[in-house]
């Protein structure tokens, strides 16, 4: 079985942005290495990393596109749970998050907020997903099979 085991940010500044991840969210720093070209942060499960733009750049050679607040973000988010969404989205954006969406509930029981981190990446802030609705979902794919009566 495949696991995530992390995800890589290709960022400006690898100090710098850990700084603003361990100021915003609490995450605890894992290390940077020496050059300020790679780090990692303690954040659960997944490992959440970050590379220079030049260190990216030695790794694929038909290059990619930067992340930056001058354009619209792209169309993928880090998810960070919490119990009380308003709380770390007024904090993030206090650290220098930029907002994107004050905190709103969603049909599935979720609230959820977004934000920008200085490097223009999304952020989505959110409470754990309901466990009721999760079975409601599950009940409701099983309910469009129909079962032959057991004998």
């Amino acid at each position: 079985m495949a696991t995530l085991s992390y995800t890589i940010l290709y960022v400006q500044d690898v100090t710098k942005t850990i700084q603003f991840y361990e100021k915003a969210f609490g995450f605890k720093r894992k290390f940077i290495a020496p050059g300020n070209s790679y780090g990692e942060l303690n954040t659960g499960n997944t490992t959440l990393s970050f590379a220079s733009i030049d260190l990216a750049k030695t790794n694929l050679k038909d290059g990619f596109i930067e992340s930056s607040l001058t354009n619209k973000p792209f169309a993928i988010e880090i998810g960070i749970t919490t119990d009380n969404v308003q709380e770390m989205y007024d904090h993030a954006i206090k650290s220098g998050a930029i907002a994107e969406m004050p905190a709103k509930n969603k049909p599935q029981g979720q609230i959820v907020a977004y934000v920008r981190d200085p490097d223009g990446f999304l952020i989505e802030i959110c409470t754990p997903m309901d466990q009721f609705f999760q079975w409601k979902i599950v009940f409701n794919e099983l309910r469009k099979f129909r079962f032959a009566p057991l004998i």
